[in-house]
């Protein structure tokens, strides 16, 4: 069994995520799809939509509209289902997920009972497909969110049980069409037992966040019951391909039968990521709340020691950080949060917060960089920061900013 420090177990995190040198980010938005396994979906959009936010954080200043066609494209290359949460997937992990699809087929129900409209709605996306709620009579009752028309709770349940599916959008509405005419014949053939299935996601995950814990690879296959039992079945046969290991000040694990003692593994490895010193440029970046870096709370605090939660939902006057506060990456650390927006061509910093035990410098110098690339990505051509949290940070940012603004040649 390998013995890793926390910090080495952070770099190996941080190269499978794309965020470490060069070759862990090629292959543009595909490859990067391919890498992380699952890009989550989300309908907030302050800078950017969050599927748009983790490829620009990993690659750069890449084209919004670039990135849009990578992920919906004709012929399709990937497709929208339920891992983590609602994400994009890699349209040739479509076999995985048969368990799941089986399941919910057996089960019926999701968050409403199915109505009697299926037949006529599936019959309707084979004579009119690709089609979207719109096409189908609207996805809503007149009420709340959640108050689903009899079609839109048809055509998800369609797409939960695999009679369709959704490999493109149009603006934020997805295009459902027949499983059958989207996914390509050997895709769609190809049978896979819950076995077969949670195994092969449970090494998706491990390869994707590089070292994690039993709880990290259950919280990123979205399993449970007895398909969680088919996970640990899969890490203790090896049919998963990852390897136990023990990193220094993680949690000890639990086993079936309780907690493991002292010099038990209390993680697990992608041993291709262990075979190699993680090297080269890490990048600065601001993060959305959903990357999968970040996505769960006790592995961001655990990984990075950072404590966050999504605001947005929180009432005005209880946000700590603000509605979207992304955090900074920078040097492979997290070093502050931006709760950021758009007015015109201004991005705008609503708030800056930096984390403690920083170097002020390097620190003020990283969400510099951070806040000016992600300006330029989105078209915007100045920063301008209303709040700075800590005293000690507020002047030499705004200096660093004013700086960075000047043209080349000085002032005018």
């Amino acid at each position: 069994m390998t013995d890793l420090t926390a910090d080495e177990a952070r770099r190996i995190i941080l190269r499978a995520q794309g965020f470490l040198g060069a070759r862990s980010r090629s292959g543009g938005v595909r490859g990067m799809l391919r890498r992380v396994g699952a890009v989550q979906l989300d309908t907030i959009s302050v800078l950017a939509r969050s599927h748009e936010l983790v490829a620009y954080a990993r690659l750069g200043a890449i084209g919004r509209a670039a990135a849009e066609r990578a992920y919906w494209h004709d012929p399709a290359q990937a497709f929208e289902y339920w891992c983590h949460a609602a994400c994009i997937l890699p349209l040739e992990h479509w076999p995985l997920y048969a368990f799941r699809r089986r399941a919910y087929r057996e089960r019926r129900y999701r968050w409403h009972e199915v109505p009697p409209t299926i037949d006529k709605i599936l019959e309707q996306v084979r004579q009119d497909g690709p089609i979207t709620t719109t096409d189908i009579g609207g996805a809503k009752n007149g009420g709340p969110w959640w108050d689903w028309s009899d079609a839109k709770i048809s055509i998800e349940y369609l797409l939960d049980i695999g009679e369709v599916v959704c490999t493109r959008r149009i603006g934020w509405r997805r295009v459902y069409d027949l499983a059958e005419r989207a996914v390509p014949r050997e895709l769609l053939d190809r049978e896979m037992t819950d076995a077969e299935g949670v195994a092969a996601l449970t090494a998706i995950a491990g390869r994707s966040l590089g070292v994690a814990t039993r709880a990290d690879l259950v919280d990123f296959t979205r399993v449970r019951g007895g398909y969680a039992e088919l996970l640990d079945d899969a890490l203790e046969s090896g049919a998963a391909g990852l390897v136990p290991v023990r990193v220094s000040g993680w949690p000890a694990a639990r086993s079936r039968r309780g907690t493991a003692g002292d010099g038990a593994a209390n993680a697990w490895a992608d041993p291709a990521a262990m075979e190699s010193e993680p090297r080269g440029r890490h990048r600065t970046t601001l993060l959305s709340p959903f990357d999968s870096l970040i996505w769960e709370r006790a592995r961001a605090e655990r990984v990075f020691g950072l404590n966050h939660r999504l605001e947005a939902y929180v009432p005005k006057h209880k946000r700590v950080h603000g509605y979207f506060a992304m955090p900074v990456l920078a040097g492979g650390r997290i070093v502050g949060r931006v709760d950021p927006a758009r007015e015109g061509s201004v991005l705008v910093a609503r708030q800056v917060g930096f984390e403690p035990g920083l170097r002020p410098a390097a620190a003020v110098e990283a969400m510099r960089d951070a806040l000016w690339e992600a300006a330029s990505w989105v078209g915007c051509t100045s920063v301008r920061v209303e709040r700075v949290t800590s005293p000690e940070h507020e002047g030499p940012l705004r200096a660093a900013l004013a700086a960075q603004a000047e043209p080349p040649d000085g002032p005018a």
